[in-house]
């Protein structure tokens, strides 16, 4: 029985290009090789594709890159853009059976943020034709689009925190109305952030007027459009979400973070200092249930696939339950929340890659148009 041929696509045009190599190197390292062959495409910062074949270690470093384009060079082979690519062969599948020069069964995107889980690259797969892991476009659009899932969730009748959106223009041409609308609203102190980011990306805290310009600045330089929250005093509690139409909900675990909030820096650059507590304790199993059955709630309202992590606050004093947000290509490292839920909740992480494979040859079926005359 031949083996089902992967391509492993990681780093992309995004602030979170480091953190996509280094889940990328993980899940490569991990996958099961007795059933799995694995190609792996890198996508640089400046949007080039390229086959890789090197050591798998090199793509947490980045050193993936100077060894692949030097490969090229040898070959004396040109790097093409991917939409010159389709145009010249008629067709998006090429792109990738060019770039692992054998047809592939089933793309696996290790691709955080804008570029990789917004919906884009999702649909040069759907052009392709090509089974993939993960959310499709729709989903992966409103799933990295916060303030169009926050009116989503407020329709699906989820608990969330009062919210702002502006537009980059308001916040540069109407300032004084925008901190005007805030400070009605919402008061201080209060989360802004850009509405397409992963990763606590561009996201500040404001506790006084002065420190909400710098906020609406540092968000507006990330997006065209910036959202602002309000302060909910919460725990900081994660649910991880395995399936396609009929998906299941994971143990829950908690963040505590060691900055002010679960900013990057905490996330990836601070070592030890944040904790992970999986099983979250001393909370009430009602509550737990609660957010699970939350969790199933976004991931299905947005129509997602195969994984998400849904992030939530439990308010400290009232045990409020808040649905913060949903990240439909969450960190994939073995340390990340999303693997180490799974974990802890009966699948390892072989088995969860795995399991995501399938689904995505589940939902390419299941997705399938005949067209008629």
């Amino acid at each position: 029985m031949s083996k089902i041929r992967v391509a492993v696509i990681f780093g992309g045009q995004s602030s979170e290009h480091e953190v996509s190599r280094v889940s990328a190197q993980s899940v490569i390292e991990n996958i099961d090789k007795d059933k799995y062959d694995v190609a792996m495409i890198g996508i640089t910062k400046a949007g080039q594709w390229l086959t890789y074949e090197g050591p798998v270690e090199k793509i947490g470093s980045g050193e993936w890159q100077s060894v692949a384009q030097q490969k090229l060079m040898e070959e004396k082979t040109e790097v093409k853009e991917a939409a010159s690519e389709i145009a010249a062969d008629n067709s998006a599948r090429s792109i990738f059976d060019k770039k692992t020069k054998a047809p592939i069964d089933v793309v696996f995107p290790v691709l955080h943020g804008c570029n990789g889980e917004d919906g884009t690259i999702q649909g040069l797969f759907e052009l392709a034709q090509v089974p993939y892991v993960g959310c499709g476009v729709l989903g992966s659009a409103l799933g990295m689009d916060k303030a169009y899932s926050k009116v989503i969730f407020e329709k699906e009748g989820l608990p969330q925190g009062e919210y702002l959106v502006f537009s980059r223009k308001q916040i540069y041409y109407e300032q004084e109305d925008v901190i005007n609308k805030v400070e009605a609203k919402l008061t201080y102190p209060c989360f802004v952030k850009p509405s397409n980011a992963g990763s606590s990306v561009g996201v500040s805290k404001a506790g006084n007027r002065e420190e909400l310009i710098k906020a609406l600045d540092i968000a507006a330089k990330n997006d065209r459009r910036i959202l602002v929250e309000e302060f909910i005093d919460g725990r900081e509690i994660e649910c991880a979400v395995l399936g396609n139409d009929n998906p299941v909900a994971s143990v829950v675990g908690e963040v505590v973070p060691c900055n002010n909030f679960y900013d990057y820096e905490a996330k990836y650059q601070a070592g030890d200092s944040s904790r992970v507590i999986i099983p979250a304790e001393e909370l009430e199993a009602e509550t737990v249930e609660k957010i699970r059955e939350y969790a199933v709630k976004a991931f299905k309202c947005l129509d997602c696939a195969g994984l998400s992590r849904v992030d939530f606050f439990v308010h400290k004093q009232t045990g409020q339950i808040y649905i913060n947000e949903i990240n439909t290509l969450p960190g994939f490292t073995q340390i990340s929340m999303y693997p180490k839920l799974w974990d802890k909740s009966g699948i390892p992480y072989t088995e969860l890659i795995d399991r995501l494979i399938e689904l995505a040859f589940e939902r390419f079926d299941d997705s399938k148009r005949e067209y008629t005359n």
